[in-house]
């Protein structure tokens, strides 16, 4: 009898007096309160490390370049991803329940599709610009003007909308496995989002596999270019007497090392979204039989690629790191600082 008591007892139901409510999950206080303590971490370092980089590439004019500009827009996009989508998925996560109402977890989950693809949407067009200012510098500023690199960015806002808000408030997600969504998946009280095999395929193919398979063959290109003119560099350095000359030559070292930095972030994104889009690909064909837990972790392993980028730039980019001094002293209030020198 005691056991039997002990065993009703922790059960616990996201809504007590509610039919067919979800289950919440049961952890420890002490567990609980390490996974927000981490979620918490997580969501700060994204904020508080791409708020840096989106003040450092508004405020000083030497940074106002076009392939800084998408990176503003791709910190932009990560930084919204830190405080729209990854508090409210930190609840979800490690309670497994969703206070919020269906309206609201269709738009965390709107955000969250939208700007997943946003980053990747981003760092496709990255890399075209890295790639003429590497293999075809003599074209590279009639080719990435100001109005192309706007285009780019709107297209990649756009893009990502649609596939976003498209996708969950059309419920296009939901076309061929309506009744098994009802029957099966459906709890009240949760936020519980399932493809079928012909979404799952084209959204995964859309925001995370063909765009890239096109960065990789890009940055493919984009290194045997780069490795080429390294050699040629090296062969003609000694004979360079002149300061003209030597200015060119450290514009094209700073162009590959550019391409080599954006390449690592294209990588680390790359890295960290593999896990879940091949999962969330797989999961349909598998009669969604992938564990929740497994959800979660592949998607915070994701979310944390936003906490990672100002990191690498930190790493890779004196001009960053400059320009971080100077913000985190306030030197950025004084007179004239947008026109400080960071090279």
């Amino acid at each position: 009898m005691n056991t039997s008591l002990r065993n009703t007892e922790i059960v616990e139901y996201c809504y007590e007096f509610e039919d067919r409510t979800c289950l919440k999950t049961t952890r420890s206080n002490s567990l609980r309160a390490a996974l927000y303590a981490f979620g918490a971490v997580a969501v700060l370092v994204t904020m508080f490390g791409n708020m840096l980089v989106i003040i450092s590439i508004s405020h000083f004019k030497q940074l106002h370049t076009p392939t800084n500009y998408v990176v503003l827009s791709l910190a932009i996009a990560d930084f919204l991803l830190g405080c729209m989508v990854m508090p409210y998925s930190l609840i979800r996560s490690i309670e497994n329940c969703w206070y919020l109402g269906e309206l609201f977890c269709k738009l965390q989950a709107s955000f969250d599709f939208m700007l997943c693809a946003a980053s990747i949407f981003h760092l496709c067009f990255i890399s075209v610009d890295r790639y003429y200012a590497v293999c075809d510098p003599l074209k590279y500023k009639t080719r990435i003007t100001l109005q192309i690199v706007l285009i780019m960015i709107i297209i990649s806002w756009i893009l990502s909308a649609f596939v976003g808000f498209g996708m969950i408030f059309l419920e296009l997600n939901l076309i061929e496995i309506r009744d098994f969504y009802d029957d099966k998946i459906y709890c009240y009280g949760g936020c519980i989002l399932v493809m079928g095999k012909l979404c799952s395929v084209i959204y995964s193919l859309v925001s995370f596999f063909f765009p890239g398979f096109i960065m990789l063959c890009i940055y493919t290109k984009i290194y045997l270019v780069a490795t080429k003119q390294a050699r040629a560099i090296n062969d003609i350095s000694r004979q360079i007497q002149t300061i003209k000359e030597s200015k060119n030559v450290s514009s094209q070292t700073s162009e590959r090392k550019a391409a080599k930095t954006l390449g690592i972030v294209m990588g680390v994104f790359l890295i960290c979204w593999s896990p879940y889009f091949t999962c969330n690909f797989i999961d349909p064909f598998i009669d969604h039989s992938t564990p929740p837990i497994m959800f979660d972790l592949f998607f915070w392993f994701g979310y944390l690629n936003s906490a990672f980028n100002p990191v690498i730039y930190a790493f890779f980019y004196s001009w960053f790191r400059k320009a971080l001094k100077i913000i985190l002293t306030f030197k950025i209030f004084t007179t004239d600082s947008s026109r400080i020198n960071l090279f």
